[in-house]
């Protein structure tokens, strides 16, 4: 059985003792996020930096955005570096896991949260809870968030809005990692990690970055390094399905590598070379037709490589 705990298991007071002086980074990666990062960064820094002292900085990575991401974060006291200037001799890739990775250079902090910015329903307790494990376990080292996620149109049950988790990752950790089945969201983009056991993991620079690193860490610590705190809920914007169809694909690449049948293109010289042509279907004016694109299945090799 996996460690669980609730948000609520460990008092602001106690994380604060235990933190002592280890260094606390929480990480936003984010894209096209105007509407929603503001208020992500005003009220973590409100609560967690200025009102307790329980982060050290909060940094958003700006992947790419063409609106204003970066000057609304700006505004609102995060430290904001472009994903594509962060390290340039590494060459840049778009992709949340790109934007993870390149935050490794630029962060301080001994223990990183990630949190996604596209939050609509939630609250500032996501970060003490799911610092509590790392804090206060010394052998701890990757937190979960797991929560009720609703459609936001309201309909269908309180889960329902995981669909990519819910007919690929769950059934992939079924039957190649079972010793994961017990995690409620293996693709939550609120989790936590040590600086020392992300800095050794090869990263993929798209979605699969969750899945891999919980992967990951299943064989190189073991099922005891990994912890799952209930957050309670949240809500965000859902994706158009084909969308979901090229997730599922860097999804599945990242499973088929680390069961050793494909060979990791390489992320540091080409998009192009890290990529498969994934073909759907659409209806324009009454005829299905196809359409391709190119999905990202490259990583980055250990940051501390790097």
């Amino acid at each position: 059985m996996l460690r669980t705990a609730h948000w609520d298991d460990w008092s602001l007071d106690d994380l604060l003792a235990a933190k002592g002086e280890t260094r606390v980074s929480l990480v936003v990666p984010a894209r096209n996020e105007a509407a929603t990062v503001g208020d992500v960064v005003t009220r973590v820094r409100s609560a967690l930096v200025d009102t307790v002292a329980l982060l050290d900085e909060v940094v958003v990575i700006d992947s790419d955005s063409t609106d204003a991401t970066y000057d609304v974060a700006t505004d609102a006291g995060a430290v904001v570096h472009r994903s594509a200037e962060i390290r340039p001799d590494l060459g840049t890739i778009g992709g949340k896991g790109e934007a993870m990775w390149k935050s490794l250079f630029v962060t301080t902090g001994e223990v990183i949260v990630f949190m996604d910015a596209d939050l609509l329903d939630w609250d500032t307790h996501f970060v003490p809870g799911l610092l509590g494990p790392l804090l206060t376990e010394p052998d701890v080292a990757l937190v979960k968030g797991f929560y009720e996620r609703p459609l936001l149109d309201g309909e269908g049950g309180p889960l329902d809005g995981g669909r990519v988790t819910e007919l690929v990752a769950r059934p992939v950790l079924a039957l190649e990692y079972p010793e994961l089945a017990g995690l409620v969201q293996p693709l939550a983009g609120e989790w936590a990690v040590r600086r020392s056991l992300f800095e050794t993991l090869s990263v993929p620079t798209g979605y699969a970055v969750e899945l891999a690193a919980l992967i990951d860490t299943l064989a190189l610590r073991g099922p005891g390094a990994i912890a799952q705190v209930d957050l309670g809920r949240r809500s965000h914007a859902h994706q158009a399905l084909l969308d979901l169809g090229a997730m599922a694909t860097q999804i599945l690449a990242a499973v088929e590598r680390r069961r050793g049948g494909v060979e990791a293109p390489s992320a540091r010289t080409s998009t192009t070379g890290g990529s498969v042509v994934l073909r759907q279907y659409r209806s324009e004016g009454g005829t299905i037709v196809p359409a391709e694109r190119l999905v990202d299945v490259g990583e980055r090799p250990a940051a501390v490589t790097a």
